[in-house]
């Protein structure tokens, strides 16, 4: 059977969302993101883009590229709510959905030809999103997840575009190297060192010359850049909450020794929510004392996936919960009210030097394994 993969991606989909409460905003450029100097841009609009604004850029350059841009410090909570909004429609339209990102979803409607078409369908529920959520949506179809993807970013902005099987190749083969997924900061200027700029040049190399140069990661490139992509569509489900706890040997009271696993395990909750592209307004810690009482006490914080705001707060509440002064069994993090969204996307306020720590140390881990580097405290 043949397959067919639809992917769809919301338009700049914070701005939509203010631009939906404040109609004045429309047509202007705008910028998400944390207003001081040191905060980074976690959106902005086609208009402040024409200005070579762009994500992740520290905000005060993108205020000098774009001086009458208008700032808004962003909610994340209203953001998720539309986002799920979007959910519900698309989960009760299809069967198999994995939402990828707040604003990013795909969907795979194999088999569906025979009741509808899965070009019509897909059709009109995009046009159904628009009407009942009121926000842009662009729309990418094909026989892959990859092609899909590509076909999206091509149909932008608020439009659809269909690749034929057949003809993946073809409609690949100018495109710009940058818009393969999974060609990113270290790979792209590799590649353009060798000479490459097209997907064409690639899909004219032989695999195991793109495997000498950059491993297996080669391999799975030269795959995309021909238009082939197996991989599946997982279906969607959401943990309610993460968490992490810590039964000691001995009931403790050791004040360095509690800190530093605490500090761990916030750090690793933390690494947990940015791989899977989900952010925490909710931080909870438990402490179950030698006698075996246990107690919890937890407070809400902006949406975020930043292991320095959960740390900061684990430590204030378990300042604030310890005060028996009793020996410790157990000690335990949680992180609840999760949504979908990428990390430089909730850090409005934080710095650049420490999103683009993280992100360093995201990679190691990912690539190595999660022991491959700690923090200090955890030493």
């Amino acid at each position: 059977m043949e397959r067919t993969i639809v992917h769809c991606d919301l338009d700049t989909f914070f701005v939509s969302v203010e631009r939906l409460i404040n109609g004045s905003l429309v047509g202007k450029p705008v910028l998400i993101g944390g207003s001081s100097d040191r905060g980074v841009v976690s959106a902005c609009s086609y208009e402040a883009r024409r200005f070579g604004v762009h994500s992740a850029m520290p905000m005060r350059l993108a205020k000098q590229l774009c001086p009458e841009a208008i700032l808004i410090r962003g909610d994340m909570e209203l953001y998720a709510k539309y986002s799920n909004m979007v959910t519900e429609i698309i989960e009760e339209t299809v069967p198999v959905v994995e939402k990828a990102s707040i604003d990013e979803h795909y969907i795979d409607m194999t088999g569906m030809d025979r009741f509808f078409g899965s070009w019509k369908l897909a059709q009109e529920l995009r046009r159904r999103i628009i009407k009942e959520t009121g926000l842009p949506i662009s729309l990418g179809f094909s026989v892959n997840k990859t092609v899909s993807k590509i076909a999206t970013g091509e149909a932008k902005p608020c439009g659809e575009r269909r690749v034929e099987k057949g003809t993946e190749k073809g409609f690949l083969a100018p495109l710009s190297i940058r818009k393969i997924p999974g060609i990113g900061e270290k790979t792209y200027p590799l590649l353009r060192n060798m000479g490459i700029s097209q997907i064409r040049t690639l899909q004219e190399m032989d695999a195991l010359t793109l495997r000498r140069v950059l491993g297996q990661n080669g391999v799975v490139i030269w795959n995309k850049a021909n238009g082939v992509d197996n991989s599946e569509v997982i279906p969607f489900h959401q943990n309610k909450s993460i968490s992490k706890e810590h039964t000691f040997d001995q009931d403790t009271i050791d004040m360095v020794q509690l800190r530093k696993i605490m500090l761990s395990m916030a750090d690793e909750l933390a690494f947990d929510l940015r791989r899977d592209g989900r952010l925490t307004s909710c931080v909870t810690v438990k402490i179950r004392y030698s006698n075996f009482d246990t107690h919890t006490m937890q407070a809400k914080l902006p949406y975020t996936a930043s292991e320095r705001l959960i740390s900061e707060k684990v430590l204030e509440l378990f300042n604030k919960l310890y005060s028996r002064r009793m020996l410790i069994r157990l000690i335990g993090v949680r992180l609840s009210n999760l949504i979908w969204g990428a990390q430089q996307l909730d850090l409005f306020e934080d710095r650049i030097e420490d999103i683009n720590l993280s992100r360093a140390i995201d990679r190691i881990r990912i690539k190595y394994g999660h022991q491959a580097i700690v923090r200090g405290f955890a030493l």
